[in-house]
């Protein structure tokens, strides 16, 4: 098992679980500015490694007239001016190669998008990044499968490759998140992050946007950190209604304290019986 480096966080092997987390979407810089000081407050509290996540650009929208984000120039300074008040890293996804190295200016891991995870040249781009790259394995995709991304991405060079879990096609406007696939793709050697509030996703399920079920995302964090993850990823918002981007999947804010606490809890015990990633 490869350890991956993202700034003084090491993730995977035995280290302790990785905590990613922020809005879907940049609404606007106060909005961004005020969510990731309260997380970095709260990952300082309980001692827990802390990624900063946000999206200059929500590309991949059920409808035109969907909100998709202040774009890449104003997105960036924002998330560079998180980094530096905040000293948390960032990672922010990447739609086309002709975006990366601007992102990789400021982010520290480039997410590539789920339904990107195929596209070979936003692939090799990513891994010439220099950048540690999060991979959403695609919906369409089984686990072993994803061992064909990972080797063009470390064809292009990439080191610190992450993988991570958000569901598959279950169905019309469905996914089902299978908890086998978080062991079996961490035998491919690099950490598995499950992303919680993606795979409780309905896409297209709210008509002209995705809807979901938030309520259910705690459940599956906590299931993934029993299954051995290496990390979970939670979209939040202070507000869900009001969210601007998968207000239905997005877990409450002022919520998020206890459910971390109960993560790490659960990932000390798995670590402390040596039973993270096994499959007996």
């Amino acid at each position: 098992m490869r350890t991956v480096k993202v700034c003084d966080i090491r993730i995977g092997a035995d280290r302790p679980m990785v905590f990613i987390a922020g809005p879907c979407v940049i609404e606007n810089r106060r909005q961004c500015l005020q969510v990731a000081g309260r997380l970095a407050k709260l990952a300082r509290a309980l001692k827990v490694p802390f990624i900063f996540k946000a999206s200059y650009d929500k590309a991949n929208r059920s409808s035109h007239e969907s909100f998709r984000g202040p774009g890449l120039s104003k997105g960036l300074e924002i998330l560079r001016e998180v980094r530096e008040r905040f000293g948390v890293p960032i990672l922010t996804d990447v739609h086309s190669e002709q975006e990366v190295p601007l992102a990789a200016r400021v982010a520290d891991v480039l997410q590539l998008p789920a339904f990107l995870c195929r596209q070979t040249d936003l692939v090799l781009a990513l891994g010439a990044s220099g950048k540690a790259v999060n991979v959403k394995k695609g919906q369409f995709m089984a686990p072993w499968d994803m061992r064909h991304v990972i080797a063009k991405l470390k064809h292009a060079g990439a080191r610190d490759i992450l993988i991570t879990e958000r569901g598959a096609c279950f169905g019309y406007n469905n996914l089902v998140a299978d908890m086998r696939s978080l062991p079996l793709m961490r035998e491919l050697g690099y950490p598995v992050i499950f992303d919680a509030t993606h795979s409780v996703q309905l896409p297209g399920g709210a008509g002209n946007r995705s809807g979901g079920q938030a309520r259910l995302a705690p459940v599956l964090a906590r299931s993934a950190a029993a299954a051995g993850c290496d990390g979970v990823f939670l979209e939040t918002h202070s507000n869900p209604a009001a969210a601007l981007s998968d207000r239905d999947t997005v877990v409450r804010l002022s919520r998020l304290g206890a459910l971390w606490e109960d993560l790490k809890s659960i990932d000390d015990l798995v670590r402390r019986r040596g039973g993270r990633g096994k499959c007996a």
